[in-house]
């Protein structure tokens, strides 16, 4: 579903496992710089999934300090780790965090149902680098931020979504039903059958939706506290959310319908009812007292629908 790269035959391609091997990483190391763009995939023809082209592997092989080069760009470390490349408190940088200064690449739940936020190492090494963030690094927050963190505020989750929503865009490539189908994982299925009506459009949509990230058996108190993580909360984020949908499969529909049922051959169908509407040049005449009286069956509703 990528569609990065032109697709090319499995002879010049490997499945992410050879690849993972190939470049010297572990699974969620390639699968994170997938998402990031450091690593191009295309489509698996056959339907297993995404396939890395050989000539892919080659470039990045070449790369000079080959293959820590590759590493250091998907390295992610936990908010300690990150308070010591920032050089503040590890309550600085959590705070920094909560109101979305530093954004987490990923995420976990530990043995204990905590979420443990991780972060691009790379990018918080250059937020340190840039001297407009230094006020950001040391002296007290403002009183009305002071507040907001008092108040619990914590935009770790929504700046998370954010973030994964490029990445599942990314993946989705040029395909207009996948581009929907990325904003629509962020949003339950009430929220989605309500922008698009259309059952058949919405099966369709489900075809491209990417999967969530396990985090325990389904309906464990893990798996539920993991869909509040990665499902749009917020009134405004869901607004925006909404709209953007609505947009994006405003733009499928114009590029690809959405295939459906076509209609039962003319023989199949049941003969129009013709009897039920009288001739236009016929008028009627009013109920008479025993007509009035009788009871509101199907057939009279219909009969009053079709006049």
């Amino acid at each position: 579903m990528s569609g990065n790269i032109a697709t090319q035959p499995h002879t010049t391609s490997c499945t992410p496992s050879r690849a993972c091997r190939e470049l010297g990483l572990k699974r969620g190391e390639f699968d994170l710089a997938v998402n990031l763009g450091h690593i191009r995939t295309m489509p698996d023809e056959g339907g297993g999934g995404l396939r890395v082209a050989r000539s892919e592997i080659d470039r990045l092989r070449a790369e000079e300090d080959f293959p820590e080069s590759l590493r250091k760009r998907v390295e992610t470390v936990g908010a300690r780790e990150g308070a010591e490349l920032l050089e503040v408190s590890h309550g600085r940088f959590t705070r920094l965090a909560r109101l979305g200064v530093v954004v987490p690449v990923r995420f976990y739940l530990n043995r204990y149902r905590a979420v443990v936020w991780l972060y691009l190492a790379e990018e918080l090494a250059q937020f340190e680098a840039d001297e407009t963030n230094a006020p950001l690094l040391s002296g007290r927050a403002p009183v009305d931020v002071r507040e907001q963190l008092a108040d619990g505020l914590d935009l770790r989750p929504r700046t998370w979504r954010g973030r994964h929503l490029g990445f599942l865009r990314r993946q989705a490539g040029d395909h207009p039903w996948a581009q929907a189908a990325a904003v629509a994982s962020l949003l339950d299925a009430i929220q989605v059958a309500e922008i698009v009506h259309d059952p058949y459009e919405r099966a369709h949509l489900n075809r491209f939706r990417p999967k969530s990230p396990a985090h325990g058996a389904p309906d464990s108190p893990a798996a539920q506290l993991a869909e509040r993580i990665t499902m749009a909360q917020d009134p405004d984020e869901i607004g925006w959310l909404r709209a953007d949908l609505a947009q994006a499969v405003s733009d499928a529909r114009r590029l690809q319908p959405a295939p459906c049922p076509n209609p039962a051959p003319r023989s199949l169908q049941e003969p129009e009812p013709t009897h039920l509407t009288p001739p236009a040049t016929t008028e009627q005449s009013p109920p008479t007292p025993q007509e009035a009286a009788r009871p509101r069956t199907l057939l009279g509703w219909l009969r009053r629908r079709t006049v």
